[in-house]
């Protein structure tokens, strides 16, 4: 009896031991198996960093005139020419220089022999001098050759470049799937050839950044000093440029996919700028509220909110409260998917547009125009709308995306997205993000009551600006200039 019990159980420990030794695997999806990490990633970063270089900007930048103003107070003085402090303010500040130099850092990539570098337009823009250092410790100087603002994109090139320059290759940013495994190099906090590494985190978003955003988002980690470094794959190909993080938070950074920018870099190599196509019309999204008014059976498509005149859309017959729901082709899910289309389509091309109206559809056939700078203030293929002042300002009304993006609790109002360097706006300390909520102690609640109280300065004015600023309100003082 003894004997069956211990055979029985020396046959149990044998079949357990075999269950141990050959378990069981669980099937890996064959698209999956190439994204699996590996065990270092030690041989990546050797393969890209080189590459990679840190870009360090220089821009002469120009003082307001100090013996105007009194010390530690905006604008000019308020005793006027008879100003009794005068004197002694020039004695102490009148030798102050009216030029300083600012300097910057970003980070670039190398593209090609040729020493053609791309980078973000924010870490370039308005560079006196341009400095490359490469990972080996090979500097270089370099120039802008071309820019574009609305994706925040630059291409520069070395001055010189030699023959064995490190490159990358850009890959396909259409092909990657949420989960992917990505790495970043930059150069964040002057932190010279970072490498961090996460995965794709989403596609497709939209930050409120410009019309055309169209981001991956990612949680490896990027900071300020990374933006124009690549976001590459387990391959080493480029797959996005990083450019943007969303400050509050950890673990969500955002690249321009490499789909987008290589049409860019193509038009920024052969010209210094990009041709954008327009339809002429001016869009909003689709709500379940409103998707229900026009009788849709889902909130998609991109609703024409207004037809510009003059344009194809209003050419071709194209009304108020038609829904866009294809463009040649392509199905509009989204609204946002309707401005870039447009944009990437060549000017003269014929296409074809499918829209509904009144529950039934309708096909339109138009050509596609070329976008000039006096349609960015009315078209809806730049949204919201800006508008630029003398002052230096480009402003637009808030939205919440922009809300979300530069942490500010109020619904309505105009917002600060841009200040150009050298400008009276610059001068007196504003920064995008400033929420403007007076002028001259005129409330200012959109883009009309600004342009109102804008209109009305004349050259010399000291104009009186309340903002705020990450909750904290404060009055700025800004000199018009003389024309």
């Amino acid at each position: 009896m003894l004997t069956r019990q211990l055979h029985a159980i020396l046959i149990l420990i044998l079949a357990f031991g075999g269950f141990i030794a050959t378990p069981t695997l669980l099937a890996v999806p064959a698209a999956a198996q190439g994204t699996l990490a590996p065990d270092s990633f030690a041989v990546l970063a050797k393969q890209i960093s080189p590459a990679v270089v840190n870009i360090s900007t220089e821009k002469v930048m120009k003082r307001s005139t100090p013996t105007r103003r009194m010390p530690g107070m905006p604008g000019p003085s308020p005793f006027g020419p008879d100003d009794p402090f005068k004197d002694f303010f020039e004695k102490f500040f009148g030798d102050m220089p009216k030029e300083f130099k600012s300097r910057s850092l970003g980070t670039g990539f190398i593209l090609d022999r040729e020493g053609f570098i791309i980078t973000n337009n924010h870490v370039v823009e308005g560079a006196d001098k341009i400095k490359v250092k490469l990972v080996d410790g090979r500097e270089f100087k370099a120039s802008i050759k071309g820019r574009d603002a609305m994706t925040d994109m630059a291409l520069i090139k070395i001055e010189s470049p030699t023959h064995d320059l490190p490159v990358l290759v850009m890959g396909d940013s259409d092909a990657v799937q949420v989960g992917d495994w990505v790495l970043a190099v930059g150069n964040p906090f002057g932190l010279s050839h970072t490498v961090t590494q996460g995965i794709i985190s989403a596609k497709g978003r939209v930050i409120g950044a410009g019309p055309y955003d169209d981001f991956l988002q990612t949680d490896a980690s990027i900071n300020p000093g990374n933006s124009g470094g690549p976001l590459v794959n387990l391959k080493g190909e480029v797959i996005g440029i990083n450019t943007a993080i969303v400050a509050s938070g950890q673990g969500i950074g955002f690249a321009i996919p490499s789909s987008m920018a290589k049409g860019i870099i193509a038009q920024l190599k052969q010209k210094g700028s990009v041709t954008r196509g327009i339809l002429g019309v001016q869009i909003q999204t689709v709500t379940p509220e409103l998707a229900k008014s026009f009788g849709l059976k889902e909130p998609v498509g991109a609703l024409v909110a207004e037809v510009n005149p003059n344009t194809p859309a209003a050419k071709a017959g194209i009304q108020r409260g038609d829904v866009i729901i294809e463009y040649n082709g392509h199905v509009i899910k989204e609204m946002h998917e309707l401005p870039r289309l447009v944009a990437h389509t060549a000017p003269g091309t014929k296409v074809n547009l499918k829209v509904l109206r009144q529950g039934k559809e309708k096909n339109f056939g138009l050509t596609i125009a070329e976008m000039k700078p006096e349609h960015l203030a009315r078209s809806g293929m730049v949204e919201p709308e800006t508008e630029k002042s003398s002052l230096g300002l480009l402003v637009q009304e808030l939205t919440p995306q922009m809300a979300q993006r530069f942490q500010i609790k109020e619904t309505s109002g105009v917002i600060v997205v841009q200040v150009e360097q050298g400008s009276p706006a610059s001068d007196s300390g504003i920064r995008p993000g400033d929420l403007i909520e007076e002028i001259n102690s005129v409330a200012i609640q959109s883009l009309k009551d600004y342009h109102a109280s804008i209109s009305q300065l004349k050259a010399g004015d000291a104009v009186r600006i309340l903002i705020k600023r990450r909750g904290k309100t404060m009055y700025v003082v800004v000199e018009v200039p003389e024309k």
